[in-house]
């Protein structure tokens, strides 16, 4: 599967939360809009409203907003590999997505050098460019889909891989890494969490530790893949 060099990969991982604290919280534009999107994902849901399933708004990128970016970074040989974890993060999205294209643009200026999320083309990747686009950030040339042809995305995704071809089936980040032998990162919280974490408890860097858990999962889980030895713990190096 590998036919690059291990240390041109830059592995990511984001998390998101709805825009606003609460359903209550909306405006009345905004509720509008919401409950249109909630009719569609309510059908055959008696028992839930759109008040309900707010929580879940983070998931959508024109209701939700990009919270944190971790990403991690390999080098080293095989016998001693390590990898450095950066996470951006903060209330403000816009500035955290301007730290983190202005990082990206600078590590492949060019977009040759690949990224690899878990779901990230179904989700990670197509998020930020969306939220990219809503605060008027350009879009990094390594994120970039426009006008390339499809061998010349350089985006890879354990779950595609873990498919191999099958597209019946989701395969969760903490299943994955549990059939593989991965220490799992779910000791403390989940995704679904995030949005109360962030909200409710107000504890950001909870959420930081979270993502930087997930994306060494995601480098793990790409290095078992390809055949390569996992990353000791001490070889783990996480930087703010």
């Amino acid at each position: 599967m590998s036919s690059f060099p291990l240390n041109n990969i830059l592995f990511l991982d984001i998390e998101t939360v709805p825009q606003y604290s609460s359903y209550t919280e909306l405006s009345e534009e905004w509720r509008s809009l919401w409950n249109h999107k909630a009719t569609f994902l309510l059908k055959n849901k008696e028992d839930e409203t759109a008040e309900s399933i707010y929580p879940r708004a983070g998931i959508y990128a024109e209701f939700g907003k990009v919270v944190c970016v971790g990403c991690g970074v390999l080098s080293g040989n095989r016998e001693n590999r390590k990898i450095i974890v950066k996470c951006f993060s903060g209330d403000n999205e816009k500035l955290l997505l301007t730290r983190f294209a202005e990082m990206l643009n600078m590590w492949s200026p060019d977009g040759t050098k690949h990224l690899c999320a878990h779901n990230g083309k179904e989700f990670d990747f197509p998020y930020l460019c969306r939220r990219f686009v809503v605060n008027q950030i350009p879009i990094p040339s390594a994120l970039q889909l426009s006008g390339k042809k499809p061998w010349e995305v350089n985006h890879l995704d354990t779950l595609e891989l873990w498919k191999f071809g099958d597209f019946k089936n989701f395969t969760s980040l903490n299943l994955l890494a549990h059939i593989l032998g991965v220490p799992t990162p779910k000791d403390d919280i989940d995704g679904s969490m995030v949005w109360e974490v962030y909200w409710k408890e107000k504890n950001l860097e909870r959420i930081v530790t979270y993502c930087q858990k997930d994306v060494v999962t995601v480098a793990q889980i790409y290095l078992r893949m390809v055949g390569e030895p996992l990353i000791k713990n001490e070889n783990i190096e996480t930087k703010s």
